[in-house]
């Protein structure tokens, strides 16, 4: 499998999931544009630096209509093409039914749901424009399903982002454009683990996770979920558009767990 001269688009991508992801990209061979927030710009530069000349960075806010159009103008000024986008920026504070209030919800939607639809127009306008075959990844949860009951708006983001996921490769089909989501389970972050600490739980929480939960007595890794990703942007993964693929280690749907 490889990425040879493949430019890929990766939002979020100084931390987390999203490092990872631009790690196994470089390691195939592709060139990276890497998106960060205003406040990881000094972290961006630093990995842009590290990663030498098949990698740039470009700082905007997702929750910003106006600043998306530069992230994908500077991959092309940069690299002078695009062939894929991976939407993995996202944001998680906890809300429910009773509390959650209106600065919030658009905060989550306009990060969560908003930035990857016009983030999918801009690229998608590039690909049928210049006759690229690429293929987008939408990075989902398995909150899109229902979600726990602390996560409500990020939740239906997530299931928004799920059937925007599905209608966009039905709409691109005709042109050989791909797109895809991953629904993510839960996965060992730097920011899972900051909420995990200030929720009251002690800092090797990760050590200790029931096996409902996880079978096979941890939870997942960015590398894991990143390689992946790396299928799914690659050609390995023709002619697969529309597809909801759920990384987790146990059954999404049907499962029940009511007697344990």
């Amino acid at each position: 499998m490889t990425l040879k001269d493949k430019v890929i688009i990766v939002t979020g991508g100084t931390g987390g999931i999203g490092l990872a992801i631009v790690e196994e990209a470089l390691k195939f061979g592709a060139k990276v544009m890497i998106h960060s927030s205003i406040d990881s710009q000094k972290k961006a530069k630093e990995l842009a630096i590290k990663f030498g000349k098949n990698c740039a960075f470009i700082c905007a806010d997702l929750s910003k209509l106006e600043q998306l159009k530069e992230i994908t103008d500077a991959c092309i000024k940069r690299f002078g093409r695009i062939d894929s986008l991976v939407n993995n920026a996202g944001v998680f504070p906890r809300n429910n039914i009773l509390n959650i209030d209106k600065n919030t919800y658009e905060y989550i939607m306009n990060v969560n749901f908003r930035a990857p639809l016009f983030l999918c127009q801009n690229t998608i306008k590039y690909f049928k424009n210049n006759n690229v075959k690429g293929s987008i990844v939408n990075i989902g949860s398995i909150n899109a399903y229902c979600g726990q009951d602390d996560l409500l708006v990020y939740s239906a983001s997530k299931g928004a982002l799920m059937t925007m996921t599905r209608n966009l490769a039905d709409f691109c089909g005709k042109y050989s454009i791909r797109i895809n989501q991953l629904n993510v389970g839960w996965t060992h972050t730097k920011k899972e683990h900051e909420t995990q600490l200030k929720e009251g739980n002690p800092s090797d929480w990760y050590k200790n996770i029931n096996k409902i939960f996880a079978p096979r007595g941890k939870i997942l890794t960015p590398k894991e979920i990143a390689n992946h990703v790396i299928f799914w942007i690659s050609d390995y993964s023709i002619p697969v558009s529309g597809s909801i693929y759920e990384i987790e280690q146990y059954p999404i749907i049907g499962r029940n767990k009511i007697n344990a």
